[in-house]
């Protein structure tokens, strides 16, 4: 069965169709081509699809577009930054080596941005809670969280 919603989807309205059993990472990708969101494990587990649902993150491979409800704003990593700048905390991923092979960045910054919107000056421990429900293969989280650091405590508004 099909399900209609109008959605605000990185900021912007959208009506969107899709089938009511669908998961919202797949209408994401291929629906809307949102494909910055990435399926990593497809069971909850890494964090890869991770984006911010009215306030909160959520793994967008455990929700099905039945779910939703007219008005439910959703963030995506196309959300973050802009084609033309990107984000500083995009920028801190980059500069601290952040990001390798890349399928849990968008996640990890989801996490990041949701955190730093709620607290723009989170401790060490409050940023390793928050990023802990996604999985990095490559940098053993250290840049990561050294790159959510820099952008909370060297600018006066992360967000």
């Amino acid at each position: 069965m099909d399900k209609t919603y109008k959605l605000i989807i990185n900021g912007k309205q959208k009506k969107v169709k899709a089938r009511a059993m669908d998961r919202l990472l797949d209408v994401l990708r291929e629906n809307l081509k949102l494909t910055g969101t990435k399926e990593g494990c497809g069971e909850g587990e890494c964090g890869a699809c991770s984006i911010i649902l009215n306030g909160e993150v959520v793994n967008s491979c455990l929700i099905v577009f039945g779910q939703l409800n007219d008005g439910d704003e959703i963030t995506t990593i196309e959300g973050v930054g802009g084609k033309k700048k990107l984000h500083p905390l995009q920028e801190y991923f980059l500069e601290c080596g952040g990001t390798q092979c890349g399928i849990c960045t968008p996640g990890m910054i989801m996490a990041a941005y949701a955190l730093l919107k709620k607290n723009p000056k989170p401790t060490h421990d409050e940023i390793r809670q928050a990023v802990a429900g996604n999985l990095c293969r490559c940098t053993g989280y250290t840049k990561i969280i050294e790159a959510i650091e820099k952008c909370a405590h060297k600018n006066s508004s992360p967000l």
